[in-house]
């Protein structure tokens, strides 16, 4: 199937083919001719699978024909709803690309930055607006938007927005739309959360989904090191320096630790540049650009700051901190080899995180290879037995036994005062 199997606008199909797409994939075969007809979906389908296309392409479309049959000042017709400033970027740069032939203008809205440029572009006239919850109620609240004219409403990755605790802002955010619309509800899973948010949005909706994360996990090559926590910044330093490595993600658990990373990385020569919540706007988009642009080799992510990038390119996914949830694994390391390209994803593995690892290979359903040939191997770590318990931390409290018929006691510890024995007060 090609694009032009989808009964897509002349301009639009122009568009795609300039960009380089000429075949949908699964998500954009299946969501492109529901929302041709104007139907709400709901859509189950993780970041890389091109569901920004599935439903920006058909939105672009109708807001096109539109246009032609009858042009009026610019007003929003079309919101999108996305938790993170680089998501909304990246959402914003695809709108941008496939209205490339037509008369169709968007701007994306996020907090972090002043937001006078913001409010002077959406003065002059948008269609499209790409926004995060917080900067789009503040300015709802201003007076500055109005939800009066919208006709398609996008909620993407909804599941992030409870994570985020977003919940609650987007709750406001539906009160506000009009009851006569076309609604798009993306998440990659579907906790119940989710799914009473769904039916709060959805009207009758069609249902497409999208796993992929099977086909992610067996096409990227992946690989384990186990290493103790003190070792894992000389092995990164390490692979950094003698591996063919052509750019590198690095994710770590916290902002705190993705900062002490590019320290470290410094202080042995190697440019890294850091995203995450505490970097200002300007500052993470300067290190996503130079990252795009090959200037920088190595960035280094938290999980939320990582939402959005979309590099075509990139060779290594390096997980320094092994993540706590299974399927943030598969998202983390379907950021390389996509469209066709081969990529490696490569796992440091701690004493701490061996049931993470147990949990992903689980969630995978294969067992990651393991590489014992690198010089901080840590000899105490054995690869896991799926069958074999992990062993519970010892309480740092005494140990109380209780004799068969008798009471418990402690080692060395003081007998309770009976609580109706109080001190005298002299």
């Amino acid at each position: 199937m090609t694009f032009q199997d989808l009964k897509i606008t002349e301009p639009i199909l122009k568009a795609l083919e300039a960009q380089g797409y000429t075949h949908p994939t699964p998500i954009q075969q299946k969501a492109i001719p529901i929302l041709l007809r104007k139907r709400d979906l709901l859509g189950c389908a993780q970041t890389g699978t091109g569901k920004t296309a599935a439903f920006s392409v058909p939105i672009l479309h109708h807001l096109h024909h539109d246009q032609q049959r009858s042009p009026k000042r610019r007003k929003i017709k079309a919101l999108i709803v996305t938790p993170t400033r680089e998501l909304a970027i990246q959402i914003a740069d695809n709108f941008t690309a496939y209205s490339r032939f037509i008369d169709i203008k968007n701007t994306v809205i996020f907090g972090g930055v002043k937001q006078g440029n913001q409010v002077q572009t959406l003065r002059q006239g948008v269609d499209v607006l790409i926004a995060t919850p917080g900067r789009l109620l503040d300015l709802l609240g201003q007076g500055i938007i109005t939800f009066r004219d919208i006709e398609y409403f996008v909620l993407d990755e909804a599941d992030r927005m409870l994570d985020m605790g977003f919940i609650h802002d987007i709750r406001k955010i539906i009160a506000r739309l009009p009851e006569e619309r076309q609604s798009l509800f993306f998440s990659a899973t579907m906790p119940p959360d989710i799914v009473s948010l769904s039916r709060k949005i959805l009207g009758n909706p069609e249902k497409v989904v999208v796993k992929p994360e099977q086909t992610t996990a067996e096409k990227v090559q992946q690989s384990i090191y186990f290493v103790e926590k003190k070792g894992k910044i000389k092995l990164l330093t390490h692979l950094l320096q003698t591996e063919p490595i052509k750019s590198v993600l690095v994710f770590s658990r916290t902002k705190h630790g993705a900062n002490k990373i590019v320290k470290m990385l410094d202080r042995a020569s190697i440019q890294a540049s850091a995203i995450h919540g505490n970097k200002s706007q300007t500052a993470r988009q300067k290190a996503l650009n130079s990252f795009k642009s090959g200037e920088l080799k190595v960035l280094v992510a938290t999980d939320i700051a990582a939402r959005g990038i979309d590099v075509d390119e990139l060779s290594h996914v390096i997980n320094y901190d092994l993540p706590n949830v299974p399927e943030t694994y598969v998202h983390r390391i379907g950021r390389t080899g996509r469209a066709g390209a081969s990529g490696k994803a490569l796992s440091f593995c701690d004493t701490e995180e061996r049931a993470y690892l147990r949990d992903i290979q689980k969630t995978i359903n294969q067992k990651i290879p393991v590489v014992t040939d690198h010089p901080f191997t840590d000899e105490g770590l054995e690869p896991i037995k799926e069958d074999r318990p992990f062993r519970q931390k010892q309480s740092s409290r005494p140990r109380t036994t209780v004799a068969e018929g008798g009471s418990a006691s402690a080692t060395n510890q003081k007998p309770r005062r009976p609580y109706w024995k109080k001190r005298r007060s002299n």
